[in-house]
C-alpha cells in the first residue's frame, strides 16, 4: 500500500497483516537520474561481445541458486507464496538463465542469406533500455524470464515492480551486482501507486526507452500499450487469463481431477496460467466433480512458511475482498458453492479453497479472471459444447485438455483460441517453448527463441559485389 501523506510504499506480510518495511517513493529527479544511469549501462553493455554476456548470464544462474534461501524468504514474506513454491520459483529462474546461456549465441548468430550479386545476412542487435512493468505473483520468475534473455541480447532493463514486492525487486538488484553485471544494467524504479500511471507514461515517452514489456492486469496493459503506441515503441503484453481445463468423455478422470487441484491452487490460485474454468463432459462430470471437491477440501491452508502448507494467503486484503465479491455475485447469478466461499477468520488475508458449480457465461466466476483459490466448474454435453464454452471468454492464454485419445484432444484444441495447449498436462511455462496470449490475454511472446528476439533489432545487411 501507499500512505497518502508521505507517498511511502509500505510492504505488508499477507500471512499476518503486519507491516514489513517502508520505501520512499522516487522523486522526478530520481527517475531522471535512473534513466541516465540505465541508459549509460545499456550503451556499455551493448559493446560487450556476446560470448562474454552469455557467461555473465550463466553466472547469474549460479548466484540465484546461492541466494535461493534469501529470495524465497522475501517472496513468502511479501506475497505469501508457500516456501517450497518460492524456492521452486527461484530454481526455475536459474534454469531459464542457464538455457539462455547455453543457446543465446546460436539464436542471435548472424543468418546468412543467399542472394545473387551480393553478400547478405540478418543480424539480431541490441535495442537499448527496456522498461519492464512486472506483477507481484511471481516476484523473481516474472522478472528473470525477461531479464535473462535481454541481458544476453545486450539490452538493459528499467524495472517497475509491483509495490507490494518492492523488497524482492531491490534484492534482485543485489543479485545482478553479485553476478558481476555493470551498475545500473538492471535498475529498479520505486514508484508509489498514485504516481505510477503518469510516471510510466512519461518513462515510455522518453527517448532513452526503446521498448516496454508488461505482465499484469488488462487495465494496466491497455494504458501501457496505448502509451507505447503513441511513442511508436514496441510492446509485449502478458495480461489476464481465465484458462479452460477441458475434460473429455474419454479422459482418465482420476488423473485429470488430481491435476485440476494443482492447476487451480498452485501459488494459492494467483497465477495468470492457473486453470480457472473447469469444463467437463457430462459422461464423467459426476465422478470428476466428486474427486475434485475431495481434492480441494484436502488442501492445507496456513502459514506459507510451514512445510505442509498447500495454500497460503491472498497477497493483499483488497484482492481477497474482490475475490469474495466475485463469488457472491456468482451465487446471486445462479451458481452454487459446494465448498469454501468465505474468508477465514484468522490473522492475514486467507480465503478458503472454493469450488463453484453451475458456472456459465454471464456468471462472474466464468466471465472474469478470478485471482485466488476459487475454481468454477461447468458441465457440457459433448465436444462441441466444450469448445463453445472454452471460447466463450475474452481471454486466451493457456488451455489444458484431458483425453486418452491424443488425436481427439488435438482436434478439439485446434478449435479453441489460446496461446498454448497442454494435453494431459497442466499449463506451464518453460524456457524451451514460447509463452504468451491471444485475445485480451495480450500479445507478443516470452521465452525460447521468440523471447530473446522480441527486443532485438532484426537488421538486414546487404553488401553489393
Amino acid at each position: 500500500m501507499t500512505t497518502d501523506a508521505t507517498r511511502t510504499i509500505t510492504t505488508v506480510n499477507p500471512t499476518t497483516g503486519i507491516k514489513l518495511a517502508d520505501y520512499p517513493s522516487w522523486s522526478t529527479e530520481e527517475v531522471e537520474s535512473a534513466l541516465t544511469r540505465v541508459s549509460a549501462a545499456a550503451q556499455t553493455w551493448a559493446d560487450v561481445p556476446l560470448p562474454a554476456r552469455v557467461e555473465r548470464v550463466r553466472r547469474l544462474a549460479q548466484v540465484l541458486r546461492d541466494r535461493a534461501g534469501a529470495l524465497a524468504e522475501r517472496i513468502t514474506s511479501e506475497m505469501g507464496k508457500p516456501t517450497a513454491e518460492a524456492i521452486a520459483e527461484v530454481e526455475k529462474s536459474a534454469v531459464t538463465a542457464e538455457w539462455y546461456a547455453d543457446n543465446a549465441e546460436r539464436i542471435l548468430a548472424d543468418e546468412h542469406v543467399e542472394v545473387e550479386g551480393a553478400t547478405a545476412w540478418i543480424a539480431h542487435e541490441p535495442v537499448g533500455v527496456i522498461l519492464a512493468v512486472m506483477p507481484w505473483n511471481f516476484p523473481v520468475w516474472q522478472v528473470m524470464r525477461h531479464v535473462a534473455p535481454n541481458l544476453a541480447a545486450g539490452n538493459a532493463i528499467l524495472l517497475k515492480h509491483s509495490p507490494n514486492v518492492t523488497g524482492s525487486a531491490l534484492l534482485l538488484e543485489e543479485v545482478l551486482a553479485e553476478a558481476g553485471f555493470p551498475h545500473g544494467l538492471l535498475t529498479v524504479a520505486v514508484v508509489a501507486e498514485p504516481e505510477v500511471p503518469q510516471t510510466i507514461a512519461d518513462i515510455i515517452a522518453d527517448d532513452r526507452i526503446a521498448a516496454v514489456t508488461l505482465t499484469g492486469s488488462n487495465r494496466a496493459g491497455a494504458a501501457v500499450g496505448a502509451a507505447a503506441g503513441r511513442a511508436s515503441k514496441k510492446s509485449v503484453l502478458e495480461l489476464g487469463g481465465s484458462d479452460a481445463f477441458v475434460v473429455l468423455s474419454d479422459a482418465d478422470v482420476e488423473k485429470a481431477a488430481a491435476a485440476a487441484v494443482k492447476a487451480r491452487f498452485m501459488n494459492s490460485g494467483q497465477s495468470c496460467v492457473c486453470a480457472k474454468r473447469f469444463l467437463v463432459a457430462a459422461d464423467v462430470a459426476e465422478q470428476f466433480c466428486s474427486l475434485f471437491q475431495s481434492g480441494v477440501e484436502s488442501l492445507v491452508v496456513g502459514d506459507p512458511a510451514e512445510p505442509g502448507t498447500n495454500v497460503g494467503p491472498v497477497a493483499r486484503e483488497d484482492l481477497r475482498a474482490q475475490l469474495h465479491d466475485q463469488v457472491q455475485r456468482s451465487v446471486t447469478a445462479g451458481a452454487t458453492v459446494v465448498t469454501g466461499g468465505h474468508a477465514l477468520e484468522q490473522p492475514g488475508y486467507f480465503y478458503a479453497p472454493t469450488l463453484v458449480v453451475g458456472a456459465r457465461p454471464g456468471i462472474p466466476v466464468f466471465d472474469e479472471e478470478t485471482f485466488g483459490p476459487v475454481a468454477a466448474l461447468t458441465v457440457a454435453e459433448d465436444d462441441d459444447e466444450l469448445v463453445r464454452l472454452a471460447n466463450a471468454s475474452r481471454f486466451g492464454l493457456g488451455l489444458s485438455i484431458w483425453s486418452r485419445d491424443e488425436a481427439r484432444a488435438t482436434r478439439v484444441a485446434r478449435r479453441i483460441t489460446s496461446g498454448q495447449v497442454f494435453i494431459n498436462s497442466i499449463v506451464a511455462s518453460d524456457p524451451r517453448v514460447p509463452f504468451g496470449g491471444t485475445k485480451q490475454s495480450g500479445y507478443g511472446r516470452e521465452l525460447s527463441i521468440d523471447g530473446i528476439r522480441e527486443f532485438t533489432n532484426t537488421r538486414t545487411y546487404w553488401v553489393a559485389r
